[in-house]
């Protein structure tokens, strides 16, 4: 369908899985869409990434679309949704809209990253409007877990749309938004096209508990612990970070605050006076002077990552932190899927030394920012879309999420992936095209897409390791010397105990020298039949075909 006023909806990240949001809309003619970026977000590598510790949606498709992107607007400053702005924005150059806080973030975070580039923000107050190409965008207050999280509310030609961002109902927030609901009841009034909504919790039934009641058991927490506490939580959690502080102040405590990333977001949150009426906190220099019933922790590393503070204390090696038996870890966070296997090697560490480990397992020490089925319902009756498109989830999340908007009357639900490309009017709203979409990997300061050879080759060697054979032949093709064989990641001996050096280099004489003449002067042909002998070779030996390489010299 052809027409000029044709709206669409268009994933390009965080749709089937949780982190590095990128979401488009567009308007007009399929070959003159004006285009509206919402957010640009990355997420953590697995496994699946040796080496890699960031992931970020790859934007081929907005680069070739770029003359035509009317700008860019960031919802709030959580990593997953900004988080690959200093790498990526250089290559699209747009407008970009936000709010102060979520503004103040990221420009903080560019000041400690050398060469990374100063975007230009356009600041939108909180509940402003911003007219942004053909779309009018509106900033709705909503709560969260990091102040000046804002739904969108996009008006177009061809209708309004809401795009939820992470949101929750929360009536005592500690600090930031509640989340508006007389606008949003009010958006409702005005008839909501299509609402894009967030899934992450649709599986969980209830409401969210508030981070007043979180900040209630904080307190009672470091009341009765006896030695030292340590709270690992998000750095941008603003509101947890104050519940803690606050719980410190009045147990006679001070407070520690280690690592850059909490450090940066405490110090944007004092600028804009999320933390007034606190003393300031002391640096991790001061820890090891202060007894131990009265001293408070807020360390980084909640999940897991390997240089982070809490990691380094877990095997004793931070350079000023140390905790001792009996003192106490909380971790008021959730683990993010994925993280599992090194947050409990880093909980493992900590038990083995006698520390207590806190989660909220135990106790009410973390509550999501995202809505639960109960809080869900809510929006839907006060939004009242005419179409649902769930976003912001693994399958199963947007699954439970489409079967609730269905069942609570929504006329369409619309099921979409990354790269599809959704009408959401005029007409039906459904699937009409798809774009391309993928993801980079920053590989130390590299972006390399998903379809280059890198991380394959990576996670094969990290299973088979390599085998570097060098030889050198004369014009004939005969051997001058003895070839060189180097192993690696390979077991130095194999079934029976064969020595595998000994094995590759029998392999590469018999091979060499078995060849027939015509292909030992083709240097490309010996080297493939060498290649081949010497992983079959070994895969004798050993069950595993091994990576590799021959390199052959002319003398």
């Amino acid at each position: 369908m052809a027409d000029n006023n044709e709206l669409v909806f268009a994933p390009l990240g965080g749709v089937g899985e949780i982190g590095m949001n990128l979401g488009l809309y567009g308007i007009g003619p399929r070959k003159q869409r004006q285009w509206l970026i919402v957010d640009l977000g990355m997420s953590f590598a697995g496994e699946e990434a040796p080496g890699v510790d960031l992931v970020m949606p790859d934007i081929r498709f907005l680069e070739s679309v770029k003359d035509r992107i009317a700008g860019l607007v960031l919802t709030h400053g959580h990593e997953d949704h900004v988080g690959a702005m200093l790498d990526l924005w250089p290559r699209i150059g747009c407008p970009v809209y936000t709010t102060r806080f979520t503004a103040a973030l990221l420009d903080a975070k560019r000041l400690q990253e050398p060469g990374a580039p100063k975007i230009p923000i356009e600041v939108v107050r909180s509940g402003g409007r911003a007219q942004i190409g053909p779309f009018e965008v509106e900033f709705v207050p909503v709560a969260h877990s990091i102040p000046d999280s804002h739904a969108l509310a996009i008006r177009t030609a061809a209708g309004l749309v809401l795009h939820t961002g992470d949101w929750k109902l929360d009536p005592t927030p500690v600090v930031g938004h509640v989340t508006d609901i007389a606008r949003l009841q009010a958006l409702g009034d005005e008839g909501v096209r299509a609402m894009i909504c967030d899934s992450t919790n649709a599986i969980r039934d209830g409401v969210s508990p508030s981070e007043a009641d979180v900040a209630a058991t904080l307190r009672d927490v470091v009341a009765k612990a006896k030695y030292r506490v340590a709270f690992t939580t998000f750095s941008s959690n603003v509101a947890r970070v104050r519940a803690i502080a606050e719980a410190a102040y009045a147990n006679d405590r001070e407070v520690v605050v280690v690592g850059r990333a909490m450090e940066r977001v405490i110090g944007v949150a004092r600028e804009q006076g999320m933390l007034d009426g606190l003393p300031a906190f002391r640096g991790a220099d001061a820890f090891g002077f202060l007894p131990r019933d009265k001293v408070v922790a807020i360390l980084t590393g909640s999940q897991g990552e390997p240089r982070a503070a809490l990691s380094r204390i877990a095997t004793d090696d931070h350079p000023e932190i140390a905790l001792s038996h009996g003192d106490l870890v909380v971790f008021s966070s959730r683990t993010i899927p994925g993280n599992e296997k090194v947050v409990n090697t880093v909980i493992n560490g900590l038990v083995k030394r006698g520390i207590k480990v806190m989660t909220d397992k135990d106790g009410l020490v973390h509550v999501s920012g995202h809505p639960r089925r109960g809080e869900l319902e809510q929006m839907y009756k006060w939004v009242r879309p005419q179409v649902s498109v769930p976003v912001h989830g693994e399958p199963l999340h947007l699954t439970e999420h489409a079967a609730l908007a269905k069942a609570l009357g929504v006329p369409e639900v619309v099921s979409c992936a990354d790269g599809h490309v959704i009408r959401l009017a005029p007409g039906h709203a459904e699937r009409v095209e798809d774009v391309p979409y993928g993801r980079l990997y920053k590989d130390g300061r590299l972006l390399i897409p998903d379809s280059a050879r890198t991380i394959p080759e990576r996670r094969r060697l990290a299973y088979v390791g390599i085998v570097s054979v060098a030889l050198a032949v004369d014009n004939r093709g005969n051997l001058v010397g003895d070839p060189s064989v180097e192993i690696t990641g390979i077991p130095e001996r194999g079934e029976g105990g064969i020595d595998f050096l000994d094995l590759i280099l029998d392999t590469v004489v018999t091979t060499a020298e078995g060849l027939p003449k015509a292909r030992r002067r083709d240097p490309d042909a010996m080297s493939d039949s060498i290649e081949r002998a010497v992983r079959g070779a070994v895969n004798g030996a050993w069950g595993k075909k091994p990576v590799c390489h021959v390199h052959i010299v002319e003398v």
